[in-house]
């Protein structure tokens, strides 16, 4: 229809977009193009340096930094991707390291230092297992999407090859987290049965640990008063649909389901330097 918004989008390939991306669920008040990435990130990095993007996926601590230095975003608390941290953070088979307190004084590597699964790990190795975070060197193989940001004095930068995995066997670090895929081979999860462990702090805590939302540009919101709820609406029928045909379900989307986690991953990013605040949700997210 020569009416429809057209709005050029990146998406992971999820299973739970699926019906979005086939046609299954369309509207006729907009279009989506969609725009892919390999890797996934370019698209973040694109929304947030750059204007050929309209909506994106967008991982949750780039958003936050993102807002931070006042980019035309914002995000609908759509939860479109989601790792378990516990697992996240491994070390060779052989290590000496027993339990995370293990980790004190030590060095540690992470893909970038503001990734949103480092944040989760390390707010999870702070407030479960009394890790000492500041004693800890942090090195990094990228750095942020937004070229303001500045890593914290205790980080060091390194350049590939080789990369992180290498480098722990290697004896650089003593554990690693943040890999996009983890390989199973060689290595083990720092905290013993990691996935049960983690589910049972999801059970406790109420806090799911939310990797990625999606971002729309604020303009078109304000020309298009509408669209954050249409937006909510065709995401939240492409879920029904995806589960339907047997597909994991995601958390439940909505602004006052997923507030409390997203609020606790601002809390972990203050708490870790990376913002110099700890940044109300409700500034981010629209309240759908």
């Amino acid at each position: 229809m020569a009416d429809q918004l057209h709005l050029r989008t990146a998406l992971g390939k999820h299973d739970h977009v699926k019906p979005l991306r086939d046609g299954r669920v369309t509207s006729p008040r907009l279009r989506f193009e969609f725009v892919d990435f390999d890797p996934l990130p370019k698209a973040f990095r694109e929304m947030v340096r750059g204007d050929s993007l309209d909506v994106s996926e967008m991982a949750v601590v780039t958003h936050l930094l993102a807002h931070h230095y006042g980019r035309p975003i914002r995000g609908l608390a759509i939860p479109l991707w989601s790792r378990l941290p516990h697992t996240n953070l491994v070390c060779p088979v052989q290590s000496g390291v027993q339990v995370p307190s293990d980790l004190n004084g030590r060095s540690i590597g992470v893909r970038a230092y503001a990734q949103t699964s480092g944040v989760w790990v390390r707010g999870v190795l702070a407030t479960e297992y009394g890790v000492d975070l500041d004693s800890i060197t942090w090195g990094t193989m990228e750095d942020a999407h937004l070229p303001e940001y500045v890593d914290p004095p205790n980080t060091r930068r390194y350049t590939a090859p080789p990369g992180l995995r290498e480098l722990m066997l290697q004896g650089e670090f003593a554990a690693i987290m943040g890999e996009r895929v983890v390989d199973p081979a060689g290595i083990r999860p720092v905290i013993p049965d990691a996935e049960a462990i983690a589910r049972d702090w999801i059970r406790r805590s109420g806090i799911h640990p939310i990797n990625h939302t999606l971002t729309v540009r604020i303009a078109l919101v304000a020309q298009h008063p509408w669209l954050a709820g249409e937006l909510m609406a065709l995401f939240d029928k492409a879920r029904e649909i995806a589960i339907a045909d047997g597909a994991e379900p995601p958390p439940a989307y909505g602004f006052a389901g997923n507030a409390g986690s997203l609020q606790c991953c601002m809390q972990f990013s203050a708490d870790q330097k990376i913002t110099p605040k700890v940044y109300d949700v409700a500034e981010m997210y629209y309240p759908v």
